[in-house]
């Protein structure tokens, strides 16, 4: 009995949070049940597109289902691209994919740990300030 070969990675932005599924396939890609084909809007699209491009023969081998919450339009965009990269190279294990994205853009591999800055005293948000007249 052989085993068929599953890998599972997550990839996260912000608040957004996506996990992928890599198995054997056709290079067909789902991101909650709808195809990359006709995921919207197309600016996310082509995000999501940049880890495929790399990945080259690889990417057309493997079926990859993402499941993606939290967050943004962009921010899953981001999550789900990292995710996507991520599986792919660790299905393969391909050395030299792993240097070509990392050298691209190195939020393909390693999730970018950028948060919201936390609201101060006296202020609406993290800088802004009321202003003070009695100087």
């Amino acid at each position: 009995m052989s085993a068929t070969k599953i890998v599972n990675v997550s990839g996260k932005r912000k608040t957004a949070v996506a996990r992928a599924t890599v198995r054997k396939g056709e290079g067909r890609i789902r991101i909650n049940n709808t195809p990359l084909e006709i995921y919207t809007p197309e600016l996310s699209r082509l995000k999501i597109r940049e880890a495929l491009h790399f990945a080259g023969d690889h990417a057309n081998s493997v079926d990859i289902d993402v499941d993606v919450n939290g967050g943004g339009i962009m921010g899953q965009a981001e999550a789900i691209r990292t995710a996507i990269a991520r599986g792919i190279y660790e299905y393969t294990g391909d050395e030299s994919l792993k240097e070509a994205l990392v050298s691209y853009d190195r939020t393909l591999l390693v999730n970018d740990t950028r948060r919201k800055e936390a609201k101060h005293q006296l202020g609406r948000g993290a800088r802004k300030k009321k202003q003070k007249s009695y100087r």
